[in-house]
């Protein structure tokens, strides 16, 4: 009796202590996590799921606070927030990032994909894998991508029906040499600004039009200051879901492994939340009084060669590596995926 009291004390005092080591491993956590869009949007969407994922997974322990509509400042700005380690987590479109891992620009080439199972297809597989494995050398870390749809033109000149009407209009662009660059292949005079400063540069007319997927031009109200949206449907944009490394190291396994689990498993609820918005937003937009207009196929074609010597010209600026997978990576995609 007295040997099996004493095992019995050693079996509940080890149950003790794994239960006390358990309880460690996961703590009490407020996530910050910032990005430009406004609650309406699949992106805000999109994080409500994965906080309502990782809060259940964690037992209540792994909160995330959502800062959107640029809260906490640009992309820029919450990036190197993250690198710092004062905020937690960002979603950030690819095209930002160009800015620290110039390889992301690729991404941007314009008219490389023409269906978002196409554009899903090629950041899911090994170049979308090769980009994340290295940002934790910038101080991030990448749970994977969300789809943000096509961009689209608009502005308050005229329709965008062939090559030419781009001349001379005044584009907003992202800041970043892709985009700047093809659309002076157009013969636009495109204007790199911050998304916070479009709304009152296309009311003031600073800027003549911008390009965005219908979701953002519907959210940010642009169909107040803008006449004609056309669909060029010239770039796909990714979202990169990122953490602070410095955070994340924080972390133990099993809460690192409860985050990316929330990523994966709200992945397919924001790829169709985009889908259903997009298709609303282009409605929604026509009712606001927008006019729209698609944009031949043959027009498209003369658009992407254009672009075709910028495209050419950056590809050679980057890792010949990187490049060379990201072209086969295309070339199965567009064969295996319609």
């Amino acid at each position: 009796m007295k040997l099996f009291a004493v095992l019995s004390a050693a079996v509940f005092g080890g149950a003790l202590l794994a239960g006390t080591a358990s309880a460690q491993e996961v703590q009490e956590r407020t996530i910050r996590w910032g990005h430009l869009n406004n609650t309406d949007h699949p992106v805000s969407f999109g994080v409500q799921k994965f906080a309502e994922i990782l809060l259940a997974k964690s037992g209540g322990k792994l909160k995330v606070r959502e800062f959107a509509s640029s809260q906490l400042g640009n992309e820029l700005q919450q990036q190197s927030a993250l690198r710092g380690g004062t905020q937690e987590m960002l979603s950030a479109s690819t095209t930002s990032l160009a800015t620290v891992i110039p390889e992301f620009g690729l991404l941007d080439f314009p008219f490389i994909v023409s269906t978002t199972d196409q554009a899903d297809a090629l950041v899911q597989g090994a170049f979308g894998k090769a980009m994340i494995d290295v940002l934790p050398q910038r101080g991030l870390v990448g749970l994977g991508y969300w789809g943000l749809g096509f961009r689209n033109v608009t502005n308050s000149k005229h329709p965008i029906v062939k090559l030419e009407d781009f001349s001379g209009l005044k584009l907003r662009v992202i800041p970043n040499p892709v985009y700047l660059e093809s659309f002076s292949a157009f013969k636009a005079n495109p204007i790199p600004m911050a998304f916070g400063e479009l709304y009152t540069a296309l009311e003031t007319r600073t800027v003549d039009g911008q390009e965005n997927p219908y979701t953002v031009i519907l959210s940010n109200k642009f169909f107040e200051v803008q006449k004609f949206v056309s669909a060029t449907n010239h770039t796909f944009t990714e979202n990169i879901i990122i953490v602070s490394k410095i955070f994340w190291d924080k972390l133990s396994p099993a809460e690192q492994k409860m985050m990316q689990e929330a990523y994966n498993e709200s992945r397919a609820y924001q790829k169709e939340q985009t889908r259903l918005q997009t298709e609303k937003a282009l409605s929604e937009l026509q009712a606001k009084g927008m006019t729209y207009n698609a944009v031949a196929p043959e027009e498209l074609e003369r658009m992407r060669k254009a672009a075709q010597p910028v495209v050419d010209k950056i590809s050679a600026a980057l890792k010949p590596d990187t490049v060379k997978l990201f072209n086969a990576e295309l070339d199965r995609v567009r064969k295996e995926v319609k």
